[in-house]
């Protein structure tokens, strides 16, 4: 299986990314637009948040899902027992915010944000129209006016040898979003499910930036592109000793966006939640 690592200068990204996304569920670029120095700044500013005791005044919220989850609170992958190795924290630009971190991570969302409305054209321009008769609105119309978009700013602790026997940084899993849009974090550790049954790495050189198709743009075009499985693993040696931060965008649509005869895209979300256990 292998995940295309696309220029994104190239003439022609566009194509080459959409079509490793229809093959693989996921695909990497080079050259992007996203400021590497900003991410850098966030990963350090919001390591030392999670680090300390100023998170305990951000936990977070049933009703709105936004701030911090701690990692007795964290999420339960469906078809698993064990709880993901993880904290993390859910920023919303209408929810709570650490005030000496929200100018980066408002600008970050505001840019991660603007390239994936881009890719989500990308894919919507070479979806084969016998796909895309099966939209109910353009890809890239199902996301304005949207609330939900997500940037969850991850942290995988370093490992004290006591974890549950099977516990994973984050067991095998799909995203429930439409595409989420992922810098390489500051260590090794994502893999993807391969058609072949085994698990491969996913690039992950500093500056890269992987991009994967979510469960609800799987649902909107009736398989054509996969929510491919993936997994962070846990580390071994020296690796294990250091934290791991990572910094994903879910791209979310409205609410009331139709994604076929059996979900709305808010319908969607609601089941998902119960069954990821962090909502009632």
């Amino acid at each position: 299986m292998q995940v295309q690592v696309v220029d994104y200068r190239a003439p022609d990204a566009a194509e080459a990314f959409t079509r490793s996304l229809h093959e693989t569920g996921f695909g990497v670029l080079t050259h992007h637009p996203i400021r590497q120095a900003l991410v850098e700044k966030i990963y350090a500013d919001w390591l030392a948040f999670f680090n300390s005791d100023a998170k305990q005044a951000f936990a977070f919220s049933k009703e709105t899902q936004d701030g911090w989850f701690s990692t007795e609170i964290s999420e339960t992958a469906k078809g698993f027992q064990q709880k993901d190795i993880k904290e993390y924290f859910h920023v919303y630009p209408w929810g709570r915010i650490p005030p000496q971190l929200k100018d980066d991570a408002l600008t970050y969302y505001r840019e991660a944000n603007a390239l994936a409305e881009e890719l989500l054209g990308w894919v919507e321009r070479y979806t084969p129209p016998e796909i895309a008769a099966s939209y109910r609105e353009p890809l890239s119309q199902m996301i304005r006016g949207s609330t939900k978009t997500l940037l969850r700013v991850l942290r995988y602790p370093p490992l004290t040898g006591l974890e549950p026997a099977g516990s994973l940084r984050a067991a095998p899993h799909g995203d429930i979003n439409l595409l989420t849009i992922l810098p390489a974090a500051n260590e090794p550790g994502l893999q993807v499910l391969g058609k072949d049954g085994a698990w491969h790495d996913v690039p992950c050189d500093f500056g890269t930036l992987t991009i994967n198709i979510g469960d609800m743009l799987q649902e909107a075009s009736a398989g054509y592109y996969p929510s491919t499985q993936h997994r962070v693993v846990n580390p071994t040696g020296e690796g294990a000793t250091k934290s791991r931060v990572s910094l994903p965008l879910f791209l979310h649509p409205r609410d009331d966006v139709v994604l076929s005869d059996r979900y709305t895209a808010g319908s969607y979300l609601e089941e998902r939640l119960r069954e990821l256990g962090v909502k009632s």
